[in-house]
Formats: structure tokens, sequence, C-alpha cells
């Protein structure tokens, strides 16, 4: 059966494009306000906790193309995945492609221990949020904000991936993918 070559099928629902942009635009906030603007900072990252959160139960509970059981995939798929993709010879997915799948599980988890560490940190040096006073003394506080600047670091560069992974993917299958993260739309076709 040949689809209509332009026809387009609803792909990202609007709480997975929601999630998205909201957790796009909270961590650049988060990350650019590190030093400058300390409440603008911690609400920005609470937001991405909460986020982090729903996007967990949605893992679970959303449409299929929202589902983890839709898009993690075996390491092993996911470098094979990888290796056809550097030869120009990678599948299309409708959803997320393994690559793109792993990416998500990189980034949930980079997040993750970003905002727990901000939280643990602001509660051991500025005596606030719900992990106040948990951690004491100058050790500590210098052992949470190593890993809170790794952490938002290697998330950074998870970012910087993921972008170049949208990049590519857009380029060798003829899809603006960006846009389908706007639209919540995508070719049904092969292209």
């Amino acid at each position: 059966m040949n689809a209509e070559p332009n026809r387009s099928i609803p792909v990202w629902g609007p709480a997975v494009r929601l999630f998205h942009w909201t957790l796009a635009g909270a961590f650049l906030i988060a990350y650019v306000t590190e030093d400058h603007w300390e409440p603008l900072h911690v609400n920005a990252g609470y937001l991405i906790g909460i986020l982090i959160v729903l996007r967990l139960l949605w893992g679970f509970l959303g449409p299929t193309h929202a589902r983890f059981s839709d898009f993690v995939r075996s390491p092993r798929d996911v470098m094979a995945y990888v290796s056809n993709a550097i030869r120009l010879k990678a599948p299309r997915f409708i959803g997320h492609n393994p690559a793109g799948g792993a990416m998500v599980v990189a980034l949930l988890i980079s997040l993750a221990i970003t905002v727990a560490s901000g939280v643990a940190l602001y509660g051991a040096t500025d005596f606030a949020g719900p992990l106040a006073g948990v951690w004491r003394g100058e050790i500590a506080a210098d052992v949470l904000e190593e890993t809170h600047e790794v952490a938002a670091n290697l998330t950074m560069f998870l970012v910087v991936l993921h972008l170049g992974g949208v990049l590519f993917s857009s380029l060798e299958h003829g899809e603006n993918l960006i846009k389908s993260m706007i639209t919540g739309r995508k070719k049904e076709a092969q292209v």
C-alpha cells in the first residue's frame, strides 16, 4: 500500500511538545543564570525537576510515541543504528529512532543528576529548599558544587549532540524534525 508522499500524521502530542520546549527553555534559563540571578536559577531548576517527574510518568502512561517502550532500545540496537546512520543507510522511524531514544534517556539522567545536586547544593550553602541543612560543611558543599557543574555541563554537551543528531537525521531523511516538534506531525510515507 503506497501512502500519499506528502501526507502527514500526528506523532508528538501536545504534552510531549509542551514538555520538550518548556524543558529546553528552563534549562537554558538555569544554565545562563548560574552565577547571576539565583532566584531565577533555582526556580528554573525546580521546574526542570517537576518536568522530569512528569515525563517519566508520561513515558509509561502516554500515547504510543511518548512511551519508553516505543523508543528505548538496547545498546546493540543503538550502535547498529548509529553505524548505519554514519553510512547514510539508517532506516527512518516515525517516532524516536534508537539514537534519539538513547539521547532522551541520557538527557533525563543527566538532568536528574543536575537537579538533585543543585537542590542538595542549595540546601548545603543557602540552607534553603527541601534539603536545607542535610549536608553540612565545606567539603560537602564543594563536592555538591562540582557535581552540579559537571552534570550541567554534561547536559549542555548532550544538548549540542542532540541538536546535531536532529540536524543530521533531518538531512538524511529529508524531513524537518524541528518543525515536527512544533507541529507534532511527520510525513507518513518513507522518504
